[in-house]
């Protein structure tokens, strides 16, 4: 009975002792786990517009309402031969309906202009073809020698250039940010004597699409910044 007691307490002794050995390890290996570092990883790109909106504005003016009209379809047939000696398909060109103002019924407005109606016109070109587009903004003048002056409010009327593109192109975008994150990572591991560890968490980030200047606007800047936290080890 004596000698079981002995060697129950021995037992017992020796685990507390191996116990008291393993805990500073525990809380070591516990406190390894609060050193983290947080990194972020930037990746850009340039890419050409791949989708654009072009509505061709202008007006023509009378004080016969039916000459409106047949201005405004003769200025619609020489725009549409223009557009499609450039390149483009009918399906590609839309034409709006007119926008005629009277000033006579308008009781706001003052009746001493030379042409009593005002007729805005919009033809729009939608395309993928952007380089074809390009080339006609390029060309407008020639409309301007078959007496069509184009023109009209930037902000009511933009020229929209889309990029469409972003599945094609996002997960080698993700793949460059996640790997200047590590790099950043890396060396902040090196310069306090660590070893980087496994992630802890990581965020893609937001992918945004710009202009890339106000210039060429056809020019996109696609931007995308992940945010990775990794693990450090002694």
């Amino acid at each position: 009975m004596e000698k079981g007691r002995f060697f129950s307490g021995l037992f017992i002794m020796a685990g507390l002792v191996v116990l008291g050995l393993m805990i500073p390890r525990a809380v070591d290996k516990y406190r390894s786990y609060d050193r983290t570092v947080n990194v972020k990883g930037l990746c850009e790109k340039e890419v050409m517009a791949d989708k654009v909106i072009w509505p061709i504005v202008y007006k023509v003016m009378s004080n016969d309402i039916q000459s409106i009209y047949d201005q405004t379809d003769r200025n619609n047939e020489v725009i549409r031969s223009f557009l499609e000696e450039g390149g483009l398909t009918e399906g590609e060109i839309s034409v709006s309906v007119p926008q005629i103002s009277d000033k006579f019924a308008n009781e706001y407005g003052s009746n001493d202009r030379a042409f009593r109606y005002i007729a805005t016109n919009v033809v729009t070109v939608y395309t993928a073809d952007v380089e074809k587009v390009l080339a006609l903004m390029s060309k407008q003048s020639d409309l301007l020698k078959k007496g069509i002056v184009t023109g009209g409010n930037s902000w009511e009327n933009p020229v929209e250039f889309k990029y469409e593109g972003l599945n094609d192109i996002k997960p080698e975008m993700i793949e460059e940010a996640t790997r200047n994150a590590r790099e950043a990572a890396q060396k902040f591991a090196k310069d306090s004597d660590s070893r980087l560890g496994k992630i802890r968490t990581a965020n893609q980030g937001t992918f945004t699409i710009e202009n890339r200047d106000s210039n060429t606007p056809y020019i996109k800047k696609v931007r995308v910044v992940t945010s990775v936290t990794y693990y450090l080890k002694n």
